[in-house]
Formats: structure tokens, C-alpha cells, sequence
């Protein structure tokens, strides 16, 4: 099963559970909770949420889910750039915690750079971990020159990850800011790493190349994505799962490997960034 470890943290699952568009329909609820127990009994352990999904509706289903089993998992939320002073990031964090049901989170992450100084974002951060609400820091979609001037912080190498979108699709960071990330030994948090419903979605899974390989290989085209996606070393997946067989495919990938001959396969499919991209978020 491959694995990925945050510094002197026990090694994780390489895929986790995202939760992006949970806590919107109040009719789904009971199979969300359910699809987040069934994937922590698979072993999916991490978790990852944010006040801005839902307006907090999402870290409500996380919290009923937990409810009696937070040890079970390794517990991520996110703040929005606005709320990242000083003292808007401690209230924040504040009622993410009620919402969730915990007294503290393990990862809390700047969910995109915004207009407050990172300076003062990371004294907030700073701030929280002495107080004992989260564990550890990290960001979300920053590029490879925003990673370059978060490290000049003073605390900015404390930085445990950096969330940003990746799939077959959207390779970009590989040619500048996933190595660099690698080069300072700060892993990588991959959202949408099936694609965001639409057209590049329709695309993926329609592809005659990808239907072979996986067809091949007895697997679904879900299973083939996100075996591709956490083949990089230091990268793992949060894809979301409303339903328990879902998230089940999504936990049985952690066992396939990719060859080298179906990977050389993908990449004429669909090559690898030949020069800098801007950094693609949803």
C-alpha cells in the first residue's frame, strides 16, 4: 500500500477523503456521515475540509462522523484568505472546531494567498499551535514563487503542505513547484484529483487509452487516476466519495501500481508540462 509521511508523523495513506460539496444537501447527510465512517474503517484516514465548503456545512457532516472515533483520524480544515489575521484566524479556527466536534486539528491549512501578509498569517498559525487547537500549518494553492517567499518566513519552513489541484489533466506543477516542494521535503496535497466534474472530467474517463488500461488491468478509471496521481513520490489524494462503494473504489487503489510501459503510455496521451503554467485552481 503506498504511503506518505509529514515529517516525524506516522506514515499515512496515500489517498485520503476529501469533502468538497458535502453539507449542501441536507437529504444526502446520512450517506455522507456513512461514506466518511466506511472510509475511515478502510483506512482512509486523513480528512480534509474547509470552513468555505458549505459555509461550514461540510465540517458538520465531518463532525457527525467522527462523533465517538476522532482518534481514528488525522483531521485537516481550511481558512479562508480573509479570515487569516491574527485574530480572525483564532476565532476561525474556533468555530471550525465547534462544527467539527474536536478541540483541535491536525493540519489547518490558508486555503488561498490572499490580501493579509503572510507574515502575520503564520504568527496566527504560530499562535494556534501554542494554544493547542491544530498540530501543524500548511497552505493551499500557492505557486512555486509563493512556496519560494512562504520559506523566507522566519517560521515559513515549519510549513507541513501545500494543497493544490492535480490530475492527469492538469499537470503543471509538475515542472516547477512539485519538485520544488519535493527539493524541501514538503509534500503534496492533491484536490480534485479526478477532476472536477465538466468537460476535462468527460474527457478523462471517456479516453480510449485509459478504457484500455484499465480494462486490462480489472480496474475501474477512477482507480487508474488516482494510481497515476500518487505514483509521484510525496503526493496524496483527497478525492470525495458520497457513497460508501465509492469510497471503497477509491480505497482499493492504494494497491495498484502503474508500469513503466503504461505509464510511458499516459504521458504520450497526455504529456507532462514542457515549460512553467500558471498554477491551475477550481
Amino acid at each position: 500500500m503506498k504511503t506518505l509521511q509529514f515529517r516525524d508523523e506516522p506514515a499515512l495513506p496515500a489517498i485520503g477523503q476529501g469533502t468538497w460539496y458535502m453539507g449542501e444537501q441536507p437529504a444526502q447527510r446520512g450517506e455522507e456521515v456513512r461514506a466518511l465512517q466506511a472510509g475511515l474503517e478502510a483506512g482512509l484516514r486523513l480528512i480534509d475540509t474547509a470552513e468555505m465548503y458549505a459555509e461550514g456545512g461540510a465540517e458538520e457532516v465531518v463532525g457527525e462522523a467522527l462523533r465517538g472515533r476522532r482518534d481514528q483520524a488525522w483531521l485537516v480544515s481550511k481558512v479562508y484568505p480573509w479570515n487569516a489575521g491574527v485574530v480572525d484566524a483564532i476565532d476561525a479556527c474556533e468555530r471550525s472546531l465547534r462544527r467539527l466536534q474536536t478541540d483541535y486539528l491536525d493540519l489547518y491549512l490558508l486555503h488561498w494567498r490572499g490580501n493579509v501578509p503572510l507574515e502575520e498569517t503564520l504568527r496566527a498559525m504560530e499562535t494556534l499551535q501554542q494554544q493547542g487547537k491544530i498540530r501543524h500549518w500548511g497552505v493551499s494553492n500557492f505557486d512555486a514563487d509563493d512556496m519560494q517567499e512562504l520559506w523566507e518566513e522566519n517560521a515559513g519552513t515549519r510549513c507541513l503542505t501545500n494543497q493544490v489541484l492535480y490530475h492527469l489533466a492538469s499537470r503543471g506543477i509538475e515542472y516547477d513547484l512539485l519538485p520544488l516542494c519535493q527539493q524541501h521535503h514538503t509534500p503534496v496535497m492533491a484536490y480534485c484529483p479526478l477532476a472536477q466534474a465538466g468537460r476535462l472530467r468527460q474527457a478523462l474517463f471517456d479516453h480510449p487509452l485509459l478504457l484500455q488500461i484499465a480494462q486490462q488491468k480489472g480496474i475501474s478509471v477512477a482507480q487508474l487516476l488516482l494510481s497515476w496521481v500518487i505514483r509521484q513520490p510525496s503526493v496524496l489524494a483527497i478525492p470525495k466519495a458520497s457513497s460508501v462503494a465509492h469510497v471503497l473504489e477509491n480505497a482499493a487503489a492504494l494497491q495498484i501500481t502503474l508500469t513503466q510501459e503504461e505509464l510511458a503510455l499516459i504521458d504520450q496521451a497526455f504529456p507532462p508540462p514542457p515549460h512553467k503554467v500558471a498554477l491551475d485552481v477550481v
